[in-house]
């Protein structure tokens, strides 16, 4: 490793370290559970209540801005995601042991991934506090019809598709295995509330690993069929659930799952290894 690569290392492993910025992500926890509670009872109104809300995170960030104060709870919940983004870029660059078998460089990748998620996240927060719109669906639908329109384009927009499909399974064992349990301080737990905590991410994990792989199934779906309008991310798929009769109850099992995992969010406030 290079004397400059080694640098750039230690000071983000020390950057790391920060008590200021471990009690922000911390923080941040607690915003991405707000999130992702109100995103499932939006889900939970277009199942049962025939809504047209942005179902996905985008549709909860504009719901809490309707609320008092939920522009100013909004800029808390911005600086936390940034902070969470910063954390996982250090985690991406240091690695969480330092250790580097392929599975530790999987996970840095992983890292690195979510502290991008966690920057768009915040960059859509921003939008709704300016008051501008800023629907992930929307987004996704015009980026897909942007590209179906170019050379090859349908071929790209299938292959994302297929990504989203696979990151979907992905979530879905990661929660039914229990791997996200390897990133939580277990044994600060008090026995009664482990196997709850377990309990809740499983749920949560494989909710939002379904409900990816359903947005992933429908983005192949756009661009063989060159309809753009199934190329909308969460929202389409949650809403196409809500379009069948059977799927209305998978999309109320979701959005319970959702609610777990927003929950399962606030222990992570706490237990989570930062």
């Amino acid at each position: 490793m290079s004397s400059t690569a080694s640098n750039v290392k230690h000071h983000a492993s020390r950057a790391a370290d920060s008590k200021p910025l471990e009690f922000l992500a911390r923080g941040g926890f607690v915003g991405y559970g707000i999130i992702h509670l109100l995103f499932a009872w939006i889900a939970l109104q277009v199942a049962f209540g025939g809504s047209r809300k942005e179902s996905d995170q985008s549709g909860a960030l504009t719901e809490l801005a309707s609320k008092p104060f939920g522009k100013t709870l909004l800029v808390i919940i911005v600086i936390g995601l940034f902070a969470m983004a910063l954390w996982q870029l250090f985690e991406a660059i240091v690695g969480e042991s330092g250790e580097q078998t392929k599975g530790a460089v999987a996970e840095r990748v992983i890292s690195g991934i979510r502290a991008g998620l966690y920057v768009y996240l915040g960059w859509v927060a921003i939008k709704v506090v300016q008051g501008a719109k800023a629907s992930m669906g929307d987004n996704s639908e015009s980026t897909s019809a942007g590209l179906m329109h170019s050379t090859g384009g349908r071929w790209l927009v299938g292959f994302a598709g297929l990504v989203v499909l696979g990151v979907g399974i992905g979530i879905f064992v990661y929660g039914l295995s229990k791997k996200f349990t390897k990133h939580l301080n277990t044994g600060q737990m008090p026995a009664a509330t482990r196997q709850p905590i377990t309990r809740l991410g499983m749920a949560g994990y494989m909710a939002k690993g379904v409900a990816y792989s359903i947005a992933g199934i429908l983005f192949v779906t756009a661009a063989v069929t060159y309809d753009a309008d199934k190329a909308r991310g969460l929202d389409g798929a949650l809403k196409t659930l809500a379009g069948h009769p059977w799927g209305v109850w998978l999309l109320a099992l979701i959005a319970v799952g959702i609610a777990a995992f927003g929950v399962y969010c606030f222990a992570q406030a706490k237990y989570r290894k930062i």
